[in-house]
């Protein structure tokens, strides 16, 4: 870049995980996000957000300049050229005959392209002027902008009147100049890259059925949504905490999840109802879902295992994959068991989903251009949903919109092309042709819908093991050493179910998970006792979905024994003043 010796851009991922410390310091919560920062800045600042009307290359351009220009004279970097733009009463020293360098004049409205553009080039020195300087412009005979007016080292000097008046013509033109050569600049140095295991981790092709649906994928997106994205917003109250709730209930009444997920949402919900709070800090949110309480029997895996989300890059899918497949998920779970809603304060909607999702996306969802646009289209038609089937449809034929609009695109993923879904090799049935033009069988579509989308097409393969609660705090060894225990005494059920599943072959009969039980937890045999056995020394004691340990228990008991004690003391007490008091007023009388 050639403006590097005055402004300097660095790019911060915050869908590493390595990252999402620091993004949540700086308060980033949406994507892309730029901030500046003033130069010789020593105390801690999270930088000057951008304001610009749109992230177009052009506008971005226009605000590193404008940045620039409103820096301090004392604070601007020592490489940036002097952006102030000159005036007729500079025109003498601009024409000193002592010069050793070139001086180019561009006349322009309100850009500092040439400037920068030349700010690692020696024996040349480039100024502004403003085509609102009109006694300027005419002492020079400058009549059309943008212009560039060249003074040479040896006193010549005149309008430069060959080219096209562009401002990669202004800037070819002036480094072509005999003597103007590039600066010879040290290299930047920028601290070394720490070492870290991650770093040297490669990332593994997972084959996939594409005609199923993957647990991995959406524990995935759960854990994305509640520590990353989430993890943007310091508290949530008013229309934000409002949606969190919504989201909460509806997850924990229709995911169909394992057990502990499940219990974890359920867990959340409850403690989100119970709190008679306005405002509710994230950190005590994350605190619940990272099970600090060590309530027994709740789980979210705490890293992404994108399988059928997974990119061809790493920036690529992912998340927003995994988000869209977990609202599907939740609208054809709405359908199949149209009761789950009842006494949650969300029944009797059949567009409680969609309102959810729409209002999450538009609080949350970091990607504020996508907020707008999903935003427009439930604007649009949204109203017109009256069933929990055309929910459905609904969320499937909008999804399809944002795919066409995508094709093509920079985030498109090349291995994985936007298409209509579902295509013609996973559901024939929904596919017809009326008069030569393609159409949808929209019954036979929420056909496929709700079995794609059912607990029976869910796999659990490349899914995390449960881990004990109490082991959240003591980092991943003692992860790996419950693994190799689980493995020497005999495998596991999810392990023995990995090697029996085929991918390739669709139509393979695996029981991937106990029917009739959508929560079942994977996992049986000497493998799942060996779990059980290992956890049992360590577990709290849940009871009303609060957790308590050991020690909280003999606390209880201790004070409810004390308080025992306390009551038939004072009962004796009374009941023998009572009976002096009677004897009392009997011998008076």
């Amino acid at each position: 870049m050639y403006w590097e010796s005055a402004i300097r851009v660095g790019v911060l991922d915050c869908g590493e995980e390595g990252n999402y410390e620091t993004c949540k310091e700086y308060g980033i919560h949406y994507y892309p996000t730029i901030r500046y920062f003033k130069a010789f800045t020593k105390q801690f600042t999270t930088g000057e957000n951008y304001q610009g009307a749109d992230r177009e290359l052009q506008t971005l351009r226009q605000m590193m300049i404008d940045f620039l220009q409103n820096h301090s004279q004392e604070l601007r970097p020592p490489a940036c050229p002097p952006l102030d733009p000159v005036v007729s009463s500079d025109l003498t020293s601009l024409f000193d005959k002592n010069s050793h360098h070139y001086t180019a004049i561009v006349f322009e409205s309100n850009s500092s392209y040439v400037i920068l553009d030349l700010v690692q080039y020696e024996n040349i020195v480039v100024r502004r002027a403003l085509n609102s300087d009109k006694p300027f412009l005419e002492k020079l005979g400058v009549t059309s902008v943008p212009s560039c007016y060249l003074i040479q080292p040896n006193g010549s000097h005149g309008l430069i009147n060959n080219l096209k008046p562009l401002r990669s013509f202004f800037s070819s033109y002036l480094k072509s100049l005999p003597g103007v050569r590039k600066k010879l600049l040290l290299p930047l140095q920028l601290p070394a890259p720490e070492n870290k295991e991650e770093s040297t981790e490669i990332k593994v092709w997972k084959e996939f059925d594409k005609s199923r649906l993957y647990m991995a994928d959406l524990e995935s997106g759960l854990h994305f949504l509640l520590r990353v994205e989430l993890a943007t917003h310091k508290a949530l109250e008013g229309a934000e905490l409002k949606t969190f709730k919504d989201f909460v209930t509806i997850s924990a009444k229709l995911f169909p999840g394992r057990q502990p997920v499940v219990k974890l949402l359920e867990t959340l919900q409850e403690w989100l109802v119970s709190l008679p709070l306005d405002k509710i800090p994230y950190d005590a949110i994350l605190d619940l879902v990272n099970n600090k309480m060590r309530i027994s029997g709740i789980f979210l895996p705490r890293k992404v295992q994108w399988v059928g989300c997974q990119g061809s890059r790493p920036e690529l899918r992912g998340y927003s994959c995994s988000l869209w497949k977990l609202f599907h998920t939740l609208t054809v779970q709405a359908a199949l068991r149209p009761k789950a809603l009842i006494n949650t304060g969300l029944e009797d909607n059949p567009q409680i989903v969609l309102q959810v999702m729409r209002k999450y996306i538009q609080h949350f969802f970091g990607c504020k251009a996508c907020a707008q646009h999903f935003e427009e289209m439930a604007r649009e038609s949204m109203d017109s949903v009256k069933s929990l089937d055309q929910a459905v449809l609904w969320l499937w034929e909008k999804h399809n919109v944002v795919s066409n609009r995508l094709a093509g695109d920079l985030s498109e993923d090349p291995k994985f092309p936007k298409v209509q879904w579902p295509t013609p090799d996973i559901c024939p049935a929904c596919h017809e042709e009326i008069k030569g033009l393609h159409s949808w069988n929209e019954d036979q579509v929420l056909q496929f819908l709700k079995s794609h989308y059912s607990s029976e097409n869910i796999l659990y393969k490349y899914t995390e093991s449960q881990t004990d609660p109490s082991d959240n705090e003591q980092g991943d060894t003692r992860e790996v050493k419950d693994k190799n225990l689980l493995k020497n005494s005999g495998g596991n059920g999810e392990n023995k179910l990995q090697e029996k599943e085929n991918p390739a072959d669709p139509g393979s009969k695996v029981l991937e998970k106990p029917m009739g039980n959508p929560g079942a937890v994977q996992g049986s045999g000497k493998g799942a006792a060996a779990s059980v056995n290992l956890k049992g020394t360590r577990q709290a004691v849940s009871f009303l979905g609060i957790g308590f340990s050991n020690l909280d228990m003999s606390l209880c008991v201790i004070l409810y024994v004390a308080s025992s004690l306390f009551l038939m003391i004072m009962y004796f007490f009374f009941r023998m003043r009572s009976k002096r008091w009677k004897v009392k007023y009997h011998r008076s009388s």
